[in-house]
């Protein structure tokens, strides 16, 4: 009853597919948004648009999960 190699091979390449369709997804939001979604957060500190990146990040991130599952 040990682990299957299959099974660690299936979670590391959907594990893969997650992330990359999750990054190509935060691009796509950062180009539509009018500003520089890094720039904001990081060198002028707007907690408000972290909060609500990150809150759309899970979503987007449980929806990516239910969809490769």
């Amino acid at each position: 009853m040990g682990i299957q190699l299959t099974n660690v091979v299936n979670a590391i390449v959907y594990a893969g597919i997650g992330i990359v369709i999750f990054g190509l997804a935060f691009l796509i939001i950062d180009k539509f948004t009018p500003y520089n979604l890094w720039k904001e957060i990081v060198q002028e500190h707007n907690t408000a648009l972290a909060i609500l990146l990150g809150a759309m990040s899970l979503g987007l991130c449980v929806i990516i999960a239910a969809a490769v599952h």
